[in-house]
């Protein structure tokens, strides 16, 4: 009825009461979140064991009125089979004890045989059991109780502590507004700054993690194995282990000797990627719009997430509740469908006598129930494709207002007075078809991975080897392909912003004009995008810091500011996941400037030659040193892949 024993009406009835704890047995529970049997709010659990037939055989005497308290209403002068028939009391009472608000019986045991109230049988009322039938039944009510005290605790923590959650939000972006600006003025010593700080905040992490491992050491129960404690609803116990603190160790020791070995490695090429920044700062500071560009991008993907997220609630919701046979014992009618109302009377009760009717599932039987799954599909199927064309529209705005930017001339006289909003009124008035054109294509691949995913869920419980080879191959296979074709419209959408040509020859434009200059897109242009990763991880993990502090309550400074949380882990990962969302919304427009600053240098030097009469437009410093370090690292045989690339280019135009 939708009550909290102990609040409200029943204040003082704090303990919930099952009428038959056996039907906490059943495999549903786990699957329903709910045991099938009546339930009701008690004063106190029951310390006597009797069966209704008994209550009711000495209905004068005060056995009955004990009995009637345990009752969802007063049977009055019914009979047991009219008051089991309607459900009005249970058909037994165990003696139990009060367990977290519930009442679990109270078992024991006599050498290795379990008890219930000091006796090895109970009577349910319909025949004699054994105590440790009630074990499985238990075992599912606990499980249901401590997943909904979870649920409740992690809700509970968001409300307490929302509004710091987002002022730590609020902090990030801040601090990402910062670098960007600092970045536009420093860039060659914020480079370096990032990265020292990155392996700074790492090596913070290592420090903090070993403090906790060897501060364990002497720890009663601390050296158990996470495999020994296994599942546990309150999550902070995990970190009274060591093994959870060395796992921790080993992770970012892991992730802080591959950043290091790659800065190694690309150490000479930072130096190439710190100018093409400094010259994306330089276009990102003459359009400084671009920085809040993603907020209405933001503002369009939620509309789009709404609009899916209701339709998709709306054909959940238009299911009808589907009931089935259930039985203990052999039953020629289990799994059938039943109606609960008639059950009682129906022959399905008739030829099988202890069977119920009971709930199974949100569905329906008719063809449009039938055909729910497929709506289901073609609702995702036009998710990805709107939210692919709010990506691409993005992209293809920014593109266009960094475009002009390099193709002006004279910097920045000769560029438009609002060049982000002339880029957003060209992409919609010019570019609607090839914008759809390549969101369609990526969602059918994102599509296709989806219902692989779903067949994967399907034949989880098969035992065909060869089955699940080929899926598996598949699920790689259209994964590298989504990568793959993302890369290439993000490419496309760049040329179709300088050139306004179509979706599929600015792509052959695109693909040709990348591997005619793949020695510079992975010596530069991937470099640029580690660095740039590299600034996110950094502002994820100063505001993880000061969150962790914060929300903990391990520093003094915070202890009477921060909230009373059941789990301070909750508030921590919300912010970390938020801070990276707002750092990769302000970093993607320095990654979209890098890339169309990249691809329009890649054809300015195919296009100009530097002379008089055809001069290039890039910058005197970026043509220095991008030419300087390209000539040297491109081989011979690179040299002569570019041009027969170039010649079949030619070829293919004519």
């Amino acid at each position: 009825m939708g009550q909290y024993c102990g609040q409200g009406q029943l204040e003082k009835k704090p303990l919930l009461f099952y009428f038959n704890m056996m039907k906490c047995a059943s495999p549903m529970v786990l699957l329903e979140f709910q045991c099938p049997t009546p339930q009701v709010c008690v004063e106190k659990c029951p310390d006597r064991t009797m069966t209704l037939v008994t209550a009711v055989g000495k209905i004068e005497s005060e056995d009955w009125g004990y009995y009637k308290s345990y009752c969802r209403a007063d049977p009055g002068t019914k009979s047991v089979p009219q008051i089991l028939q309607e459900k009005l009391c249970p058909a037994y009472l165990i003696s139990s004890k009060p367990f977290l608000q519930r009442c679990f019986p109270s078992l024991g045991k006599k050498g290795e045989v379990i008890t219930v109230g000091d006796q090895e049988t109970f009577n349910d009322g319909d025949k004699i059991r054994d105590a440790k039938d009630l074990v499985a039944g238990m075992k599912n009510a606990t499980i249901v109780m401590e997943g909904r005290q979870v649920a409740m605790k992690i809700f509970e923590d968001y409300t307490k502590s929302w509004y710091w959650i987002l002022i730590c939000l609020l902090i990030a972006v801040v601090v990402s507004l910062i670098f960007i600006v600092l970045l536009r003025y420093l860039a060659g010593i914020m480079v370096w700054v990032m990265i020292v700080m990155v392996i700074a905040v790492f090596a913070y992490g290592i420090v903090h993690c070993s403090i906790k491992y060897v501060n364990l050491k002497d720890t009663p129960g601390a050296n158990i194995t996470l495999q020994q404690l296994g599942f546990q609803p309150d999550f902070s116990v995990y970190l009274h282990i060591r093994q959870t603190w060395l796992a921790f160790i080993i992770i970012l020791a892991i992730l802080e000797v591959i950043i290091i070995i790659v800065l190694i490695f690309l150490r000479n090429r930072i130096r190439i990627a710190v100018e093409l920044m400094k010259e994306a700062s330089r276009a990102v500071g003459y359009v400084m719009s671009s920085l809040f560009y993603p907020i209405f991008t933001f503002f369009l993907l939620t509309i789009v997430i709404a609009y899916w997220g209701v339709t998709a609630v709306f054909l959940s919701t238009s299911s009808e509740p589907v009931y089935k046979v259930f039985n203990e014992t052999v039953c020629p009618h289990a799994r059938e469908t039943c109606i609960p109302e008639n059950f009682t009377l129906s022959n399905m009760k008739r030829d099988c006598p202890r069977s119920e009717c009971l709930f199974a599932f949100y569905g329906g039987e008719t063809p449009y129930h039938k055909y729910l799954i497929f709506l289901q599909f073609y609702n995702v199927f036009l998710f990805f494709w709107c939210a692919n064309f709010v990506t691409a529209l993005g992209q293809m705005t920014l593109a266009g207002a960094f475009a002009s930017y390099y193709w002006a001339p004279n910097k920045p006289n000769d560029m438009p007075a609002f060049p982000l909003c002339a880029s957003l009124g060209r992409s919609l008035r010019y570019h609607t078809g090839s914008l759809a054109f390549g969101s369609l294509i990526l969602a059918i691949v994102q599509i296709i991975r989806v219902l692989l995913e779903y067949i994967d869920h399907k034949l989880k419980g098969a035992e065909n080897k060869f089955a699940k080879f080929l899926l598996c191959c598949l699920k790689c296979c259209f994964w590298c392909l989504e990568k793959f074709i993302k890369f290439m419209n993000r490419n496309t959408y760049i040329m179709v912003a300088i050139y306004g040509k179509n979706f599929c020859r600015s792509a052959r434009d695109a693909f040709f004009l990348l591997m005619r200059n793949v020695i510079r897109v992975v010596v530069l242009d991937k470099v640029t995008d580690f660095i740039l990763f590299l600034g996110k991880l950094l502002i994820v993990g100063l505001v993880g810091i000061f969150a962790f502090f914060f929300f903990s309550g391990h520093t003094d400074a915070f202890k009477g500011a921060a909230p009373s949380l059941h789990y301070y882990w909750v508030p921590i990962l919300t912010v970390l996941v938020g801070s990276y969302l707002i750092a990769h919304g302000f970093f993607s427009v320095y990654a979209m400037c890098v890339d169309t600053l990249f691809l329009c240098f890649c054809e300015d030097l195919e296009r100009n030659d530097g002379s008089a009469t055809r001069p290039y437009y890039m910058t005197t410093e970026l043509h220095d040193i991008l030419m300087k370090d390209t000539d040297a690292a491109q081989t011979p045989t690179s040299r002569d892949m570019a041009m027969q690339l170039a010649a079949l280019d030619k070829t293919m135009e004519n």
